[in-house]
């Protein structure tokens, strides 16, 4: 915003006017738009800006004295505020791009700059601008005549070759007419500028009354005059050059610009007066000194320096014609591009071109690039000899190619069947050591793809073996387990149905046993009753009979008979218990055919548990003598060297014990 608020500010500074208040001519500042609009831009109150436009002070001794402007004084110090302001923000727009650019820094080593030039300026009236503009096309159409035009004919003659030299225009005596000191243009200029009473036609008559014998010069009437530029003939008026020249930066303008709040404004003052330690004291030693140089001293510092950083530099020109003036499109004015060929220098560069050898390279340089080229050895081997081998090879003409002492001078068109000779060579060689480098590579590529095949190989096969040799043996502890799992499993089912057909024999035999002696207690005890029971009867009836033959009675018939039914029923009842035993005679001998199937049958199981043992030892037998086998023969086909295996034995027999019930 600062940046656009000062190109307001030199805008707005054109739009100020002046009005004259005496006969003097001393003027006063008219309060319109503009000074309102350029006071607010630059931060500082509208009388300051009127002081420093319309008023001056004069040191007499040691007071100061306040001197209005002249109308032409208040318009030269307007216009010198509003060109300082652009100068220095011009400077610091470039500073600022540098800076971010990076420039300067270490890094930064090689560059390619763009110089866009002046161009010729003769218009119907010429003043100081285009007197510096056409200076300094001098200074650079010199750069260019040397740079095209003596240092090539010089290196042609320092070489030693066959050469006549095409003349051209020089502008050594318009550049002297310049530049000379003390009596040249510049120098009177400055020194007619430092005359506090000198006037712009003081000045013509001085450069007619000096130079007037220069053929390049040629005085006219009216303050005016004529020098014979490169490009022609330039009328120049002598009006303003002194006020121009000096282009004064009072001592008011630079007050106004410190006192400004913008930043800008005070950077610009500091860099007036040379960048002061102290700022806040502008003393007037520090204004003068910093306006001692005048504008043409500053423009041919920096112009020698331009000059100094093209001299370190590899130039390329590009001459732009304009083909018309009327700025219109697909018009070609004739005369006007022919004029401006002959001022650029075209014609005798075209004419240098087509005389000299453009393509030129060392020996050495020479005989690197194109030696190789040679279908057979050179006796002698120096680089001289190796080019003009090379060149005879190549059937290019004499005249067409020049040998210095240093150097191969070619003429335009000759390199053409030279590269185009290597190229074919070099496409050649490409060729062959793509298809070597190929070769070698796929060769390199076979080994290694072989290489690695093997290594991969016994990497897996090392990895197969070992994965082997884990699983072989997970696999051998894994029948080891299961040979005593089972084992143990077969064992203990076997010890659990020994214990149960014990306990169910014991069980069986003793219900058994129990039931055959209650059978035989009953029996007893009921032979014992019936013993009983008839020893009874007969002893009642031995008692009756007693008892009645001792009374000398018998017994009535009733009593006998009811005896006799009783012993009838006793005698029924021990027939039912007989029966009743024969019966559970029967059961248990039942029982007893019923057991001893049972215990046939147990033994058929025994025996066939003992069968199915005796099968499952002979299998793990079996088993292990496989294994064994399995392992001799992974033994046998491994190559490298194994782990020893771990044999693990196992009984091949389990006693088991009987009971017997």
């Amino acid at each position: 915003m600062e940046l656009f608020s000062m190109l307001a500010v030199v805008l707005w500074l054109g739009n100020i006017s002046f009005s004259v208040i005496d006969n003097e001519n001393h003027v006063e500042v008219d309060s319109n738009e503009g000074l309102a609009n350029a006071a607010k831009l630059l931060g500082c109150s509208v009388p300051q800006l009127v002081i420093a436009l319309s008023t001056r002070k004069i040191q007499a001794g040691k007071e100061n004295i306040v001197q209005r402007l002249t109308l032409t004084q208040a318009i030269d110090a307007r216009d010198a505020l509003a060109k300082s302001i652009y100068a220095h923000l011009f400077d610091w727009i470039v500073e600022q791009i540098n800076h971010s650019l990076g420039t300067g820094r270490q890094r930064t080593r090689r560059s390619i700059s763009i110089l866009d030039i002046y161009g010729f300026e003769s218009f119907n009236k010429n003043g100081f601008e285009q007197f510096c503009i056409n200076y300094a096309n001098e200074r650079l159409q010199q750069h260019f005549n040397r740079h095209l035009f003596k240092l090539e004919q010089e290196e042609y003659l320092d070489d030693g070759i066959d050469w006549v030299s095409v003349e051209f225009v020089d502008n050594t005596d318009c550049l002297s007419l310049f530049e000379k000191k003390p009596l040249g243009l510049l120098s009177l200029l400055d020194e007619e500028s430092t005359f506090p009473k000198a006037t712009d036609l003081s000045f013509a008559n001085k450069l007619k009354q000096h130079l007037s014998g220069n053929p390049g010069f040629k005085g006219e009437q009216d303050g005016a005059f004529k020098i014979c530029h490169y490009a022609g003939e330039v009328s120049y008026d002598t009006t303003g050059f002194l006020e121009k020249n000096r282009d004064p930066l009072h001592t008011e303008s630079i007050q106004l610009l410190f006192s400004c709040k913008s930043d800008l404004p005070k950077d610009f003052a500091s860099v007036m007066i040379a960048y002061s330690q102290n700022k806040s004291s502008l003393s007037c030693h520090l204004l003068v000194d910093s306006q001692k140089q005048s504008v043409v001293n500053k423009f041919k510092a920096q112009l020698f320096k331009l000059m100094q950083q093209l001299e370190n530099t590899s130039p390329h020109f590009i001459r732009c014609i304009q083909p018309n003036n009327k700025q219109r499109p697909r018009q070609f004015e004739h005369d006007l591009v022919l004029h401006q060929l002959k001022c650029c220098g075209v014609f005798e560069v075209v004419r240098i071109s087509r005389a000299g050898y453009p393509t030129r390279m060392t020996h050495q340089q020479f005989a690197e690039r194109y030696g190789f080229l040679l279908s057979h050895s050179v006796a002698s081997q120096n680089p001289l000899s190796i080019s003009v081998a090379v060149l005879q090879q190549f059937s290019i003409p004499p005249e067409m190619y020049q040998v210095g002492y240093t150097k191969l001078f070619l003429r335009t068109g000759q390199v053409a069947a030279l590269e185009n000779a290597k190229n074919r060579m070099l496409h050649g060689a490409l060729r062959i050591q793509r298809n070597f480098r190929g070769l070698h590579t796929r060769r390199e590529y076979y080994t290694l793809k072989k290489g690695a095949t093997a290594l991969q190989s016994f990497v897996r096969g090392e990895k197969a073996r070992f994965r082997f040799d884990y699983l072989f043996k997970r696999w051998r502890a894994a029948v080891l387990i299961q040979k005593y799992t089972r084992r143990r499993l077969a064992a203990t089912m076997f010890t659990d149905q020994l214990k149960n057909i014990v306990v169910l024999q014991s069980v069986m035999r003793g219900c058994l046993a129990r039931k055959k002696f209650k059978c035989l207690q009953e029996e007893k005890e009921s032979k014992v009753i019936n013993s009983k029971v008839r020893r009874d009867v007969r002893n009642n009836i031995s008692q009756v009979r007693l008892c009645h033959e001792m009374n000398g009675e018998y017994p009535r018939q009733p009593v006998v008979t009811e005896l006799e039914g009783r012993v009838s029923k006793a005698e029924a009842l021990l027939r039912d218990k007989e029966e009743e035993n024969a019966m559970l005679k029967q059961q248990l001998e039942q029982y007893e055919n019923k057991w001893s199937e049972y215990e046939t049958k147990m033994k058929v199981m025994e025996e066939a548990w003992k069968k199915q043992l005796s099968s499952l030892q002979l299998s793990l037998v079996a088993a292990k003598k496989s294994l064994a086998a399995d392992d001799m023969v992974t033994r046998a086909a491994r190559t490298d060297t194994t782990p020893t295996h771990a044999q693990y034995d196992s009984e091949d027999t389990m006693s088991t014990g009987t009971h017997t019930p």
